[in-house]
């Protein structure tokens, strides 16, 4: 063998070696972070999750279609995890949680699971579900703060990862003051789950964001409020005493 035949051969299986090994790194990689990926979202391959689904209250039981662009997005990363996923609409679901990941779209004047949820999870919040017209009107109550619904301009929802114990599936709640903040929701969430794992790990947290100007926008400007998990999760203070004569 020749001095350029052995330098071609040599070549050829250095390349070869250092392609298998980009593979392999590649694939470890790649499935580190799904396993990442489904444990942030409590889906382990072939699991069960439940998909709870709201009404629009301004129509005959109708979804909305920003709440079905939310529920694509949503299912996409079900897919993604390699999970299956159960639809159940709001006034069906009979069941406890934890036992499965959950994802429970739309606020509690649209969806009775999510008012559940927040009386159960989350005693600190005080949403305003009075279907007639007035300034507060679908207002979020955190503590001593309240944000105001400006339909098109700025929009609240509350973006929140909910476990009861340590070995419970997450529940998911998107619970916005309009359905395109439900979208936005997820939307961020979809964009934004690796950063939110490394933050919060396993542990619950609720997030306040603002939908910016959705007239011009649709859902894809979000700021980021502040983190609100202490006071959602903080029990409501006492009623005063009622006067006495």
């Amino acid at each position: 063998m020749t001095d350029d035949v052995r330098n071609i051969v040599l070549g050829v299986i250095a390349a070869g070696v250092s392609a298998t090994l980009g593979w392999f790194t590649r694939s470890y990689l790649w499935r580190r972070r799904l396993r990442r990926k489904q444990a942030f979202f409590g889906l382990p391959e072939n699991s069960e999750c439940l998909l709870v689904v709201n009404r629009d209250p301004g129509t005959d039981g109708a979804v909305h279609r920003h709440d079905v662009f939310a529920l694509l997005e949503l299912s996409s990363i079900v897919k993604d995890c390699s999970a299956h996923v159960q639809i159940l609409s709001h006034d069906v679901g009979r069941q406890g949680y934890g036992e499965h990941a959950e994802f429970c779209v739309g606020g509690p004047g649209s969806n009775r699971r999510t008012a559940a949820h927040l009386a159960t999870l989350l005693p600190g919040v005080r949403i305003n579900t009075d279907p007639e017209p007035g300034e507060d009107r679908a207002a979020f109550q955190l503590g001593s703060e309240r944000y105001r619904l400006e339909t098109g301009v700025a929009e609240y929802v509350l973006l929140a990862r909910l476990t009861g114990s340590q070995d419970s599936r997450p529940v998911f709640l998107f619970c916005g003051q309009r359905a395109i903040a439900n979208q936005a929701a997820t939307r961020y969430l979809a964009r934004n789950h690796e950063k939110l794992a490394r933050k919060h790990r396993a542990h619950s947290f609720v997030l306040l964001l603002k939908v910016v100007n959705s007239q011009a926008y649709g859902p894809d400007v979000v700021e980021v409020i502040g983190d609100v998990t202490r006071t959602a999760q903080a029990p409501p203070p006492p009623a005063p005493d009622a006067a006495t004569d």
